[in-house]
Parts: C-alpha cells; structure tokens; sequence
C-alpha cells in the first residue's frame, strides 16, 4: 500500500513515521508512505500556493492548480473517473464526513493508493473537493491549523489494520469500535495497587465467565463514555 502526503511543510512527517507500528511497517515493505511538498507543482518563480478568496473575507485559499497537478502526476490520471482501481485521493477538510474505524477498515481493504491532501489556511479551493477528490474526510468537529495532523491520523489508523502491521492477527479484532463498542477495561500486575484491586473475575482463568464480564463492561463504557454508539 502507498501513502502520497501533498503538503505544504513535507518535514512534519520526517519522525513521525518512522516509530512504532507505523515504522515498522514502513521497513518491512508493507506500506510507502512519501510526503510531497505542494510547492513543487507551482509554476511562478516564488512557489505560490495560495490567493485571496473570492468575494472577500479573512485568510487565504489554497490555488486549485498546483493540487490538481499534483494528483494528476501522483496518480497518473487526470480525472476522478479515470483513477486506476485502488487509488482514492482524501481531501482532509473541517467539512468532511467523521473519520472512523469503518472507513480506515474500508481503505485498508479497498485502498492502494492513497493520496492525502492538507489543507491549511482558510482551506482549499472547492473545486478540489468538487472535482478531485474521491474522499473528503475530517477527523472530528474541531478545527487545526492545518491538515498534517489529520493525515497522521489517518495513516496510523489504515496502516494498523493492514495484514501483518500487527503482532497478532486478532490485535485489531479487540479493539474499540471493532464491534461497535469501546474496549472493555484493561488491568495487569500487580493485582492489588493501593488498595484499587483488579476485578476477581480476571483472576479466576474462566474464560467463559471473563468473556462474559468483558461484554458486560464494555456495553457499561459505551454507555458511560459514548452512548451515541449504542443507538
């Protein structure tokens, strides 16, 4: 799988994907990951990216020309209809549908390649949105400076559950929102620690009776800490 990050400030991503499941993954030829700077498809002698909005307001806009050059040589296509199989092109916007588990399981499974574009500024011309993207996506209902944090987000989020990124094949399986749910609670040595004991059940070894008060206090999570889940 390939990860093509469009951004303004390419050396952002320079540690950050060389740690962890991320990194490891990335050494054992599972993913590529490459961070692309923007500036590169301009075409003026000072590397323009952005211009004022039309109609007024605050801030700058990122130009439409120099993203849709660069998705047009990152993917070898030049329309959204025309992209090989495998290859979306995410738009990361405060007005994107949520990121979740079920859309990183779908780009795991679906995605080759997937190109990434940051936004920063006042966002990015709609055009991109409109007619280049395959995917415009958020990672929660807040606002960041920019879009490079979001596309970590997302790769680590992808990358994970990719066969063989983790230890164990059932790893992602046990996870939060795997089932619709969050994660039942975790505990391990010692089992007493200040008088705060680890629940008697998980010290028995029966799996039956463990397997049964996991459900019971992941469903008390999920009502405690997102209740929306459960609708």
């Amino acid at each position: 799988m390939r990860f093509d990050i469009v951004t303004i400030f390419p050396d952002f991503f320079r540690e950050p994907i060389e740690y962890g499941i991320v990194g490891r993954a990335r050494t054992t030829g599972l993913v590529e990951i490459k961070a692309h700077d923007l500036r590169r498809w301009t075409t003026d002698r000072h590397h323009v990216v952005d211009d004022r909005p039309f109609g007024g307001g605050d801030g700058m806009v990122l130009k439409p020309e120099p993203l849709f050059a660069a998705v047009e040589e990152l993917t070898g296509s030049d329309e959204r209809t025309g992209y090989a199989e495998g290859t979306r092109v995410v738009l990361l916007s405060p007005q994107g549908r949520v990121f979740n588990q079920g859309l990183a399981e779908d780009l795991s499974k679906t995605a080759r390649q997937v190109v990434l574009l940051c936004g920063r500024y006042e966002g990015i011309d709609e055009r991109v949105a409109e007619h280049l993207a395959t995917d415009e996506i958020s990672i929660g209902d807040y606002v960041l400076s920019g879009g490079e944090a979001a596309a970590l987000v997302v790769v680590d989020a992808v990358v994970r559950l990719l066969p063989g990124a983790l230890g164990s094949d059932t790893s992602s399986v046990h996870e939060s929102f795997s089932g619709h749910l969050l994660d039942f609670p975790q505990y391990t040595r010692p089992p007493d620690f200040r008088g705060m004991r680890v629940p008697e059940v998980l010290l028995t070894g029966n799996h039956a009776e463990i397997a049964r008060w996991r459900r019971e206090a992941a469903l008390a999570k999920t009502q405690r800490n997102r209740p929306d889940l459960l609708e």
